[in-house]
């Protein structure tokens, strides 16, 4: 007993009861997130929806996260975003006003909204909270726990006083099973559902569920109220045999080796290789019946899909369908991501033996220049010469080692090179010349914004080498080869340019003049290239014209000569022989420094004997200026062009002069290397001039800088004198210390500015050194130029705004995306998504126009109607057929379905061969009540059925409150979803 009674030995267990449960913090935390977002109170102050509201409206959407001890939950709040809501109107509500929640379920504005939540189809429901398990938590299945969540649930909302009705999701997620409830001032709504996978047969037709609806809200008042029914049926087509190929079949007699969607060279493909328009969904809607209009049970039923009084439409596109354009941009963009050199992808033998490949066509081609040849070089074909010389190289090769046939490679250089064709007509001479628009043609293409595009995208003209260059590789390597049959073309490109540059053979295709600084780096190269064969062509046309001249004076002076010619072995060539007399093969990069020192020595020899300069390089008067020295006119000099440059060579040159600093020597030195443009005029206008001054040169080349004022001389007589301006006369000019060191040399003398010849030779050496990905790169802007121009053709065609819309936003995006020296590849790459998006989007009213039979020279309001529909069903969801099964939209679309049934029957050849003779496909649409073995229609994919009343429940005098039963029948799935509301004022 004592030990017993040992106060040690004894324990007492303590419980406190205050403590809260996860349960209560569970409903603590719902009602905390219900009060943050202002649910508390009346929220029947919401007008009821119009018309087409929950398709069109903005459908707002928050979440939170909550947790139930360590299981996390997702409440979200869905609400209609209201037009114009009165916040006066509220306050004036009567405090035992329904909620808006079971208002919604009786309004029938709004029945079978498509792309909405699951919750609205299904409750038609304009804000509604839902909780969802976590992502990574398992799905609440059991019983138990799915009964303990509504309670929660159901606390929360009476603590609260939240009338927006919350729903709980319970099951498998794939399942989408909602339970929920909806409080107000005595009443309540239950939210219940059911989800089997097959249709019970007692419950197969509308008979069976208006059983369920009657059991479930349990009625006893007689008679019962009336059951307002909505009914949809889902047609499903999917055989789209009956019409034409989304692409023409390949012909395989071309060149292109029968490729679907083959086109020629120079030129993108359009469109898809498959269907892009997967299914068509008709639905047939009876939107307002009542028990006793219509029957519909085991046996018979009344609900002829064309007798529907409304149908609409939706379209189910295909998911990512092959399309040819932006296949060919995705190809062609991989191609930047490359690394390998032409050695890697060719083999360096193949690339060893074509570096020498121009050494060997020019001694081939040299017979063209032998007194034998018969036909003026102009006359002949180049490209056509070239591969002459180049099979001859090549006829030792394996076959397989050139990646490109002959063929291919043949027509792909005549489409970059057409002035290059065999058989040209006289008019066709001029296209030895530059190829730019011709003048008649420019006014209108710098009016024409697509034209002018390539300023924007710092792309090339479309008409240019360029743009056809980026063009044929596209098509190479998407259809002929890939990378190595790129790296082959470009091969052959590169030597092509050499030979017309070794031939004086302006290229075909680019604008003369300098580079254009608006166009892509190898665009400007190319143009380079031009000019150093425009400056070398007008050199040796010079040294022709002067040969000849002399050959007559030496002809003239031999036949003076006791009547016989001078042996050329005996004529002398001056000391001042003049650099155009100089040829290629004496000195490539020529220097004239010691003709320049001959030429000054006998000059100041000439002026030591008083004899008179002789003036060189005149062009003519200038505005009858005489020299303030003496009364000679004053000429205008020929002079040098300045030197042109690309980008790159502007990016070098500005390092350079960046790199000489600050100091005055820098300074000075730089402003030495900016003035040698400047010195070389000064030598012209010297030469031209005898006896000039620096005012001289000035009032010529800068008229602002002399200064003329009039003034009274000894005599009172008005006189004109002239000085140079202040700036001029500033200590170290660079203008006068020019001037001082400026020799009398004319242009042709004088060192040439642009050296022609070695600058020809870094363009090639540029371009041969380039990698396929770095020729790629370089044509980006013009693939994706091109892409633009040919998604803006096939859209003026259809006439989609949205994707008009979209093509100027497009455009817009590029002119940012392609300015840049480095490429933003991941941009780009969206970019060229985008593009096919827009592609997908024409091709897929192109195949809804073919099917619906509308021709673009047709008019009439049947095709304009047929028009519009099309129209919108790339833009709407859903879209209403006008007149049902009787309008136009409605007759062609029977018409398909009438057409796959028979096809789906056609179960042997002499089935086929007997319904084709017993009705044309063609015809028109088969009178009302014709019988035939095939129905139109397949039987409905789904069934909609949609009951509403508003009774009494859970007694006789209970008030009058929505009752709404939603059900789905299909063929794996059926599902329940009921809206039961109760009177819990007296219950």
């Amino acid at each position: 007993m004592a030990a017993d009674s040992d106060p040690e030995t004894e324990v007492f267990e303590i419980t406190d009861f205050t403590t809260a449960s996860e349960w209560e913090r569970f409903v603590s935390r719902v009602e905390e997130v219900l009060n943050d977002w202002k649910l508390i109170g009346n929220s029947a102050g919401r007008s009821s929806p119009e018309k087409g509201d929950y398709t069109t409206g903005t459908w707002l959407e928050k979440s939170q996260e909550i947790n139930f001890a360590d299981f996390k939950f997702f409440i979200t709040h869905f609400i209609l975003k209201p037009e114009n809501e009165n916040e006066n109107e509220r306050e004036k509500l009567e405090e035992d006003a329904f909620p808006s929640a079971m208002q919604d379920l009786l309004c029938m504005n709004n029945d079978f909204p498509p792309r909405v939540h699951c919750l609205v189809r299904w409750y038609g429901m304009q804000e509604f909270v839902v909780i969802t398990p976590g992502t990574n938590c398992e799905a609440i299945i059991s019983e138990s726990k799915c009964n303990l969540l509504l309670s929660s649930v159901s606390i929360a909302l009476a603590n609260s006083g939240c009338q927006v009705p919350i729903f709980v999701q319970i099951q498998q997620k794939w399942r989408r099973m909602y339970a929920g409830e909806c409080q107000g001032p005595g009443v309540r709504t239950d939210f219940e559902m059911v989800h089997l996978r097959k249709v019970p047969s007692q419950y197969n037709h509308l008979s069976g569920l208006l059983d369920i609806f009657k059991a479930k809200i349990g009625c006893n008042l007689s008679p019962l109220p009336p059951i307002n029914i909505a009914i949809r049926f889902t047609y499903i087509l999917q055989d789209w045999q009956q019409h034409s190929w989304p692409q023409q079949p390949p012909d395989f007699d071309t060149l292109l080796g029968g490729e679907v969607g083959g086109v020629e060279f120079g030129k993108l493909p359009f469109g898809a290789c498959e269907e892009p328009i997967s299914e068509l969904h008709l639905a047939t809607t009876w939107p307002h019946l009542t028990e006793g209009i219509v029957v519909d049970n085991d046996v018979y039923s009344d609900l002829d899909p064309l007798q529907a009084p409304h149908w609409s439409v939706r379209v189910r596109t295909a998911e990512n369908p092959q399309c040819l354009l932006g296949d060919f941009l995705t190809e062609f963009f991989k191609l930047c991501c490359r690394k390998e050199s032409l050695e890697e992808v060719l083999g360096r033998g193949l690339v060893e033996e074509d570096s020498q490949e121009n050494t060997d066509i020019s001694s081939a081609l040299s017979k063209l220049t032998e007194p034998t040849a018969t036909v003026p070089i102009s006359k002949l074909s180049v490209s056509n010469m070239v591969h002459s010389a180049r099979k001859h190289i090549r006829r030792h090769r394996r076959i397989d080692e050139s990646p490109l046939s002959n063929d291919i490679l043949n027509s792909v250089l005549l489409c970059l090179f057409p002035d290059a064709a065999v058989e040209k007509s006289s008019s066709d001479n001029s296209k030895n010349k530059p190829a730019q628009s011709n003048a008649s043609g420019t006014a209108e293409q710098d009016k024409n914004p697509d034209y002018n595009l390539f300023l924007q995208l710092k792309s090339a003209p479309i008409d240019s080498l360029t743009y056809r260059l980026a063009l044929c590789i596209c098509l190479i390597n998407y259809n002929h080869g890939g990378l190595r049959a790129v790296a082959h073309l470009w091969q052959e490109f590169v030597l092509e340019l050499r030979y017309r540059w070794e031939n004086n053979y302006l290229i075909y295709g680019l604008a003369g003049g300098p580079p254009d600084l608006r166009c892509c780096l190898l665009h400007q190269k190319l143009q380079m290239l031009n000019c150093c064969i425009e400056r070398k062509r007008a050199r040796d046309e010079a040294r022709r014209a002067q040969d000849g001249s002399k050959e007559r004076e030496q002809r003239g002076a031999g036949s003076s000569q006791n009547g016989r010619p001078t042996s050329d072995s005996t004529k002398e060539v001056s000391p001042g022989k003049s650099w155009e007399s100089w040829s290629d093969s004496e000195d490539e990069f020529f220097e004239c420094l010691s003709d320049q020192g001959e030429a000054e020595t006998s000059q100041t020899e000439g002026e030591k004997d008083g004899s008179k300069t002789k003036a060189e390089g005149r062009l003519h008067p200038y505005n009858n200026m005489t020299l303030l020295n003496s009364a000679e006119p004053l000429y205008v000099p020929i002079t040098q062009e300045p030197a042109p440059m690309t980008e790159d060579l502007l990016e070098e040159q500005s390092e350079v002069l960046a790199k000489l600093g600050t100091s005055a020597e820098g300074s000075h030195l730089r402003a030495r290397m900016q003035s040698a443009c400047l010195l070389s005029d000064m030598e012209s206008f010297k030469a031209a001039n005898p006896g000039c001054v620096l005012e001289d040169f000035v009032r010529w080349y800068s008229p602002r800088d002399y200064v003329e004022e009039e003034v009274e001389d000894e005599s009172g007589n008005k006189v004109v004198k002239g000085e140079l301006s202040a700036r001029m006369k500033i200590p170290g000019n660079m203008w006068v210390e020019a001037w001082e060191t400026a020799r009398v040399t004319p242009a042709r003398r004088q060192r040439r500015l642009f050296d022609d010849t070695k600058e020809a030779e870094k363009v090639l050496h540029y371009l041969a050194m380039l990698k396929p990905a770095d020729v790629t790169r370089h044509l980006l802007p013009c693939i994706l130029h091109s892409a633009i121009l040919k998604l803006k053709d096939e859209e003026s065609i259809e006439d989609i705004p949205s994707v008009k819309k979209s093509i100027r936003q497009a455009t817009s995006q590029a002119s940012k995306l392609l300015h840049p020296p480095n490429y933003d590849y991941k941009k780009i790459e969206d970019f060229i998504n985008q593009l096919n998006a827009m592609e997908t989007v024409i091709t897929r009213a192109r195949s809804l126009k073919a099917k619906f039979s509308i021709c673009e020279e047709e008019k009439g309001d049947d095709t304009e109607e047929l028009k519009k529909f099309v129209s919108l069903l790339l833009e709407e969801p859903e879209v209403e057929v006008i007149g049902a099964g009787q309008g136009p939209a409605g007759s062609i679309i029977h018409k398909m379905f009438i057409n796959a049934q028979r096809l789906a029957d056609f179960t042997s050849d002499e089935a086929a061969l007997l319904s084709a003779l017993e009705e044309d496909f063609s015809s028109d649409r088969r009178p009302p009540g014709a019988t035939n073995k095939v129905p139109d229609f397949p039987p409905p994919a789904g069934r909609e059925i949609l009951l509403r009343t508003c009774v009494p429940r859970p007694a006789p005098y209970s008030k009058a409150l929505p009752q709404r039963l939603f059900c789905v029948l299909m063929k794996e799935d059926f599902r329940l979803a009921g809206a039961f509301s109760s009177d819990t004022s007296f219950f």
